[in-house]
């Protein structure tokens, strides 16, 4: 049955507690963290215009980081509140907790239309663990509840799945955020009766990460393209060489399985016949972990399936994006989900936003769907300065996999759902 949403909600006058979606990126500057991509900022918007235009009181809770139950002042969204004012044009207010006094007074002194942000819930380790007690703290201040984080309705913490019960136990209803409505309509109802041909664009580095979504995909999609690192698990199952590129050897049966069904349903599963490769090398740099940091010299084409023993694949090769955005130009849907290499390079970027630049082209020219998958895709074609020429770009990474792997989502689930009027039979 369907969810409620935003427009199911009488909220002139109440009190809206709206789980978002602000794990943004920040650097700190001169001292001050400053934030590097206001995307998921941006998202909310149509909902929290709408609710401020109703006359409702919105109060705002989200995550930031991994501060592991700890007062992090780096993971503050302190920053987030001021960039929200400036998008909404109007102040937003912070308060520095998210349950107890502070919040209960900053909400008695709300007007309608007012928004106030509260500090970031991951400060408290009850949660990620869907602590009860803390659920009863959030939805204290809640007589309405909507969920317009995608990004984070994959995880059955407090204020994603909690917070719900307890709003309806109450009798108060739950529904789903214009972007959360939209994530689920793309990512669900577009690609269930996805216009053919469909095809399906798939990256990033393990195979195991992706081969559910694979798996579920091979019975909806025409044309599979196999991009990433994984690529080279499945050039392993196929008995070529890889070199030092990155694979699972652990999943080449997996793999086989995969090539396997396609073949047996007919889709077309298409691997780099090409690829840009270099050498490997350590550099007396350590990363966060405390491991030397690998150089890559030397990048040059690869015009063989094979690598050589000293090299290592980073990206698909020219002849790759040809063929690639030969399928992509006869699509009428696309999903797009991880990156054709090690695009944050430029060196490597080139397979990545080569077919960026196909699948905004088709959807420019033809009228084609596509649909970007989230994570490190939505990056990239922002990297390309394609962004705006796709027809949509989810915001969840994890969430995203999760939804297409026909999971349920405990965030979604734990909405209201629609009550059927006799018009459904």
């Amino acid at each position: 049955m369907a969810k409620l949403t935003l427009k199911d909600l009488e909220a002139h006058g109440k009190q809206v507690f709206v789980r978002v979606d602000y794990n943004v990126p920040l650097e700190e500057k001169g001292g001050v963290m400053v934030i590097t991509d206001d995307t998921r900022i941006r998202a909310t918007l149509p909902t929290l215009e709408h609710l401020i235009k109703d006359g409702a009181k919105v109060i705002l809770a989200a995550h930031l980081g991994r501060p592991k139950g700890k007062r992090e002042p780096s993971m503050s969204l302190a920053p987030v509140s001021v960039r929200l004012g400036e998008l909404l044009g109007k102040k937003v207010g912070f308060v520095e907790d998210c349950v107890g006094e502070k919040v209960e007074k900053a909400v008695a002194a709300m007007k309608q239309g007012d928004v106030i942000l509260l500090e970031n819930v991951r400060y408290y380790a009850e949660e990620e663990a869907n602590d009860p007690v803390f659920a009863e703290k959030l939805a204290k201040v809640a007589e309405l509840y909507v969920n317009d984080a995608f990004g984070a309705a994959h995880r059955a913490h407090a204020s994603t799945e909690g917070i719900a019960k307890i709003v309806s136990s109450k009798g108060g209803q739950c529904a789903a955020g214009f972007l959360m409505e939209r994530e689920l309509k793309f990512l669900g109802e577009e690609l269930d009766n996805a216009a053919r041909p469909f095809v399906v664009i798939l990256g990033g580095a393990k195979v195991s990460d992706k081969i559910t979504v694979i798996d579920r995909l091979l019975e909806k999609a025409d044309t599979i393209l196999i991009g990433g690192a994984m690529a080279y698990t499945f050039r392993l199952a196929q008995g070529y060489k890889v070199g030092k590129s990155l694979v699972e050897p652990d999943k080449v049966d997996i793999a086989k399985e995969a090539l396997n069904k396609a073949a047996a349903k007919g889709v077309k599963f298409l691997l780099p016949v090409d690829d840009i490769v270099a050498t490997p090398v350590k550099s007396e740099k350590l990363d966060k972990k405390g491991k030397p940091v690998i150089e890559w010299q030397n990048p040059a084409e690869n015009p063989s399936m094979d690598c050589a023993d000293n090299v290592a694949g980073l990206d698909v090769g020219p002849k790759t994006i040809e063929l690639f955005s030969a399928e992509v130009a006869k699509a009428k849907t696309i999903l797009w989900n991880g990156p054709m290499g090690l695009f944050e390079d430029k060196r490597f970027a080139q397979g990545t936003f080569g077919v960026a630049k196909a699948v905004a082209e088709v959807t420019e020219k033809s009228g084609a769907k596509s649909i970007i998958g989230g994570g490190d895709s939505v990056k990239a074609i922002n990297q390309s300065g394609l962004g705006s020429k796709v027809t949509f770009m989810s915001t969840g990474g994890g969430a995203s996999l999760e939804f297409l792997e026909g999971k349920v989502l405990p965030g979604v689930a734990a909405l209201s759902e629609k009550t059927c009027r006799g018009c459904c039979k």
